[in-house]
């Protein structure tokens, strides 16, 4: 017998009872379905997340104060942690392939532009943003690059901010008033939208210097730092480590690389991920259940088949062949039937929710293929040998 003989067959005993293959095949599917469309949606959060960080730039390297130690007794914690200062910044800039540092501290405050009034974020920064989390001035400029302490009262608006409070006229050269000071537009960024349910337009830009004012701190809230490409970034975050132990006496800030962010997050959605097709795998089970039942069915409805094709020559081998061939194309039209299903689920939910992350992974997707023909042979094995089995004199005698 030749591949063909064993596909016409198959498919000619599968037209015959067409409303129990598909029936039998609609349990393959519905695996198949679940395992794309549950992948999709982990895939898509995957790379939405991905995405949202790389949004903030590239190799940047975040140092924020304090660093707590548990003590030999249960429940004590030890913590010296000295403020992290503008100094401080400006020293970890003179390292080697450090190209910009960003002393950040961030608020909420009203701004006001006569009888308006909102409240938002303040971020206290300096001229080094712009290069350091990938942002874009729309209008104007950013901060000035000036000695913290003599830094001028200018703000940098977000594109919220200027619809906001600037409806009819144009923001450069007015002022506002920020906690109680008054300071002076010189720029507007370029709408960004939400990143990390942040909204990047509904925030001002201050000098660093006054924000530290003004919320009455002598701390950072974190230092980024961002550094060349190629460089090996554990001599880098060493070199960070040994810098501010120099200057603070002791090991009381941490150090979080953007790769290591990406990587952990990484790890955790790839997990979430294959456990979602480990879930819509369970549908898989069942459909082998119902292959095993068929194939049991089909043996015993065909045994007079079976007889006439021992008797006419077909080996064991090849009767065992012929049902399992039979059991792989069940379970394989039943899969692809599942993938454009899943596929198709997928893509709606998209289209009629656009905000939907949907992000097929295709090795998920192969893989639950694969296992779909291989649990529709293994549950048709048992049947086939039962088929092969039979003597022919006694197959041809069954009623």
């Amino acid at each position: 017998m030749r591949i063909t003989d064993y596909s016409l067959l198959a498919l000619s005993s599968l037209k015959y009872s067409r409303l129990r293959t598909y029936l039998t095949a609609l349990g393959i599917a519905v695996g198949i379905a679940a395992v794309v469309l549950l992948t999709a949606l982990g895939g898509g959060a995957q790379h939405y997340m991905m995405g949202q960080f790389s949004q903030f730039g590239a190799n940047i390297i975040s140092v924020a104060p304090g660093k707590t130690t548990t003590a030999g007794i249960s429940g004590a914690i030890l913590s010296n942690v000295r403020p992290l200062t503008i100094e401080d910044a400006e020293s970890l800039h003179r390292l080697p392939n450090i190209i910009t540092s960003v002393p950040a501290i961030q608020g909420n405050l009203p701004i006001e532009r006569g009888n308006r009034t909102r409240w938002t974020s303040v971020l206290g920064i300096n001229h080094e943003v712009p290069d350091t989390w990938a942002m874009e001035v729309g209008q104007g400029r950013f901060l000035p690059n000036e000695p913290a302490e003599q830094a001028r009262n200018f703000v940098v608006i977000g594109d919220t901010i200027r619809r906001e409070l600037f409806p009819y006229t144009k923001p450069l050269g007015e002022f506002l008033r920020i906690g109680g000071e008054r300071y002076r537009v010189i720029g507007v960024m370029k709408k960004k939208g939400q990143v990390l349910g942040l909204d990047m337009d509904d925030i001002v830009y201050i000098p660093v210097y006054r924000a530290l004012s003004l919320y009455n701190r002598d701390s950072l809230m974190e230092i980024d730092l961002r550094y060349t490409e190629g460089y090996d970034e554990a001599q880098i975050i060493n070199n960070i480590k040994q810098r501010l132990i120099e200057r603070h006496g002791s090991e009381d800030f941490t150090i979080t690389s953007q790769d290591d962010i990406i990587g952990t997050l990484g790890s955790i959605l790839g997990i979430l991920t294959a456990v979602v097709a480990g879930l819509g795998s369970i549908s898989l089970l069942v459909g082998g259940v119902g292959i095993f039942t068929i194939m049991s069915i089909a043996v015993n409805e065909r045994i007079k088949e079976i007889g006439l094709l021992r008797a006419l020559g077909a080996s064991r081998r090849q009767v065992t062949l012929l049902f399992l061939f039979e059991a792989a194309v069940l379970s394989g039209l039943g899969g692809i039937f599942g993938m454009l299903s899943g596929f198709g689920i997928a893509w709606l939910l998209h289209y009629v929710i656009p905000a939907l992350p949907i992000n097929i992974q295709w090795d998920y997707v192969i893989m639950a293929e694969i296992i779909a023909i291989v649990t529709g042979m293994i549950a048709g094995l048992v049947p086939a040998r039962r088929a092969a089995v039979m003597e022919p004199v006694d197959a041809l005698r069954s009623e």
